[in-house]
């Protein structure tokens, strides 16, 4: 019994140095950017408004090489659909805005649900349909009568299809629906749309469905940089702002529009809808009256997006549930009408080279730099490009294995 109870007690402590190894280990490469991880909270925008973007296939081997498994396209084009088939990459379809009035018809919704998606799932993943894509703003609102009526239609073809328990059905909203909101507490949607948001968040809470929203500091900072810190909207270190009514201390602007629109649910009566983003992101060039539209923020915003999105992190108002988001965008894309900023929140070129390095290693090398033009690459917490930084992860990692194994040594002396 004693020997017996000595071998227990010996493994149970090779047990827990073994898991200490782990750890310290994981804390080593997470401090240098070398712990690579499939990050399922985000996903990232494939726009196709280019004369000149790599096909379907090419863009399939991208993503799939980055590590992201999730991507939302602003169509439901075949030929995505098809290359995207038995692949690990969710895709999240959209429906254009000009077809939503003949989708109201319960039986126009079946024969688009039948022809544009039940060909393809379960091969393709099919996750999401976006019924329409910011169907309010500040120029026009003539189709948004037609939103949840479409919806509900759609989701009708679903569940006759048999689709519905896989497939979600949501919109993505721009800010614009939002009368106020700041600070985030005192959030609450314009009068004209009050409406429309009610049918829908009842919709949505039926059908356990996401609101999304397109949510873009940059726009806030662009519109009055002398009074937005741009630390802030970049979420770099900064002093913040405290909620008057709340005390919550947000040291972000996405975040505190995120719970803006939290709270403007809330003045309507739902408190349990869970909200994603959309769309966020920032452009590498504008024109010249575009403030802050630049390689270097565009780099930093991106940058440290991911670095919240490793730490699967909720908003100050809902700190324990992760916040979904998709990057906007994959690509630069050149046939984009509209300021010059349009055609550049990319965070790759067309020719599948790096518009900037957001901390993006070539899964084929180690030497992978910011100019690097292969496209196979993953998600890191830092940029590989720094030598020194390089040195200092191999000397970490070998006084680490030097301290470990000298524990390891002392716990399996005789007993």
């Amino acid at each position: 019994l004693s020997l017996s109870a000595s071998m227990s007690k010996m493994l149970s402590r090779i047990a827990m140095t073994n898991s200490i190894v782990l750890l310290l280990f994981s804390f080593t490469f997470l401090e240098h950017g070398l712990l690579f991880q499939r990050v399922s909270s985000l996903g990232i925008n494939y726009g196709q408004v280019g004369d000149n973007l790599p096909p379907p296939d090419k863009v399939l081997q991208l993503l799939s090489s980055l590590h992201i498994n999730k991507t939302r396209i602003y169509d439901t084009n075949p030929q995505i659909l098809t290359s995207f088939a038995n692949s690990n990459i969710e895709l999240f379809v959209t429906i254009e805005n000009q077809m939503l009035p003949s989708l109201v018809d319960p039986q126009q919704a079946l024969q688009w649900v039948t022809s544009r998606i039940k060909p393809y799932f379960p091969a393709t993943k099919i996750g999401g349909i976006a019924v329409g894509n910011e169907l309010y703003t500040d120029d026009d609102s003539s189709l948004i009568g037609y939103l949840v009526p479409a919806m509900i239609s759609i989701h009708g073809a679903l569940v006759q299809t048999g689709l519905d328990k896989y497939i979600q059905v949501s919109t993505p909203n721009s800010l614009s629906i939002l009368q106020e909101s700041y600070p985030p507490s005192a959030g609450c949607f314009r009068p004209e749309v009050a409406g429309v948001m009610t049918q829908l968040i009842s919709f949505l809470r039926s059908t356990k469905s996401p609101f999304w929203i397109n949510a873009y500091p940059y726009f806030a900072y662009k519109d009055s940089p002398t009074k937005i810190p741009l630390d802030y909207v970049l979420f770099n270190p900064n002093p913040g702002m405290v909620d008057p009514y709340t005390k919550y201390h947000y040291d972000n602007m996405l975040y505190a529009q995120v719970d803006a629109v939290i709270f403007a649910m809330a003045r309507l009566g739902f408190k349990d809808i869970e909200v994603g983003v959309s769309e966020t992101g920032w452009p590498s060039k504008g024109d010249g009256d575009e403030v802050g539209a630049t390689v270097a923020n565009a780099a930093v915003y991106n940058k440290n997006l991911l670095r919240r999105q490793l730490q699967s992190e909720g908003t100050p108002l809902r700190p324990n549930m992760r916040l979904d988001v998709y990057l906007f965008a994959l690509f630069n894309e050149d046939l984009k009408p509209g300021p010059t900023s349009e055609r550049n929140y990319g965070l790759y070129q067309p020719d599948e080279t790096m518009a900037y390095n957001v901390g993006l290693l070539s899964s084929s090398s180690s030497t992978t730099t910011t100019t690097s033009t292969s496209s196979t690459s993953i998600i890191s917490l830092t940029s590989s490009a720094s030598t020194a930084i390089k040195k200092g992860t191999q000397r970490s990692i070998y006084s680490t294995c030097v301290y470990l194994l000298a524990i390891q040594m002392l716990i399996r002396r005789p007993y």
